[in-house]
């Protein structure tokens, strides 16, 4: 694996540790709802109406809408070139920063939520192959299923495996302590991920500004 390659697999894997901390906050937040697996709240939509409860269906759909809202933005904020990376993390860490700052209404937290969790999947291009989405991990177990079986036949080797089973393990432990600072700290525990969002946001600052001065 070349060194940009390992460097991509780290933020991706940081990433989708930071998605399982917010999404697990979210779930306990919003009461079942989550502010970045958009796959779950799709079914509550469809199943409330299906079942015609149209207030209930609102609160999913109303996140779901918010998280598309969030990939706009971050979409339109990636075209700006090297100074979209650093301006989409920024956002983020003020979307994150306000609910653990301010003592804001549970929807409102979850709507800030939804917002900075959709914009992350705009923060990584593509490297090497198909987008890796940053927030939600069913495509990435395809994946490794796929590369698992590649393996077993021969047609890759099983370290291709890693990387992709890190992405799982990162959402995983995140979502983990994100459930556990949730149940001590409450919404202020959002401060954690978004001061590291912040760090990545000076990081990718001071990178663009060596890369200016070469």
């Amino acid at each position: 694996m070349s060194t940009e390659s390992l460097r991509h697999s780290v933020l991706a894997t940081l990433f989708m540790a930071i998605a399982g901390f917010v999404d697990a906050v979210g779930f306990l937040t919003l009461s079942g709802l989550f502010s970045s697996f958009m796959s779950g709240n799709s079914t509550q939509f469809a199943l409330n109406l299906g079942q015609e409860s149209w207030a209930a269906a609102l609160r999913p759909g109303a996140v779901v809408g918010l998280f598309v809202v969030g990939v706009v933005l971050g979409r339109l904020a990636s075209a700006m070139g090297s100074w979209g990376r650093p301006l989409i993390l920024t956002a983020e860490a003020a979307l994150l920063g306000a609910p653990a700052a301010l003592a804001l209404p549970s929807l409102a937290q979850g709507v800030l939520m939804a917002i900075a969790m959709g914009a992350q999947n705009e923060i990584l291009p593509p490297h090497g192959s198909p987008k890796v989405g940053l927030t939600y991990v069913t495509g990435t177990l395809v994946s490794l299923g796929e590369r698992f079986a590649d393996a077993l036949h021969g047609a890759g080797p099983f370290s291709a495996c890693l990387s992709v089973a890190f992405l799982w393990l990162g959402l995983v432990s995140g979502g983990a302590v994100g459930a556990a600072s949730f149940v001590a700290f409450g919404a202020r525990c959002l401060a954690a991920p978004a001061g590291a969002v912040l760090l990545l946001a000076a990081a990718a600052v001071v990178e663009i500004r060596r890369g200016q001065s070469r």
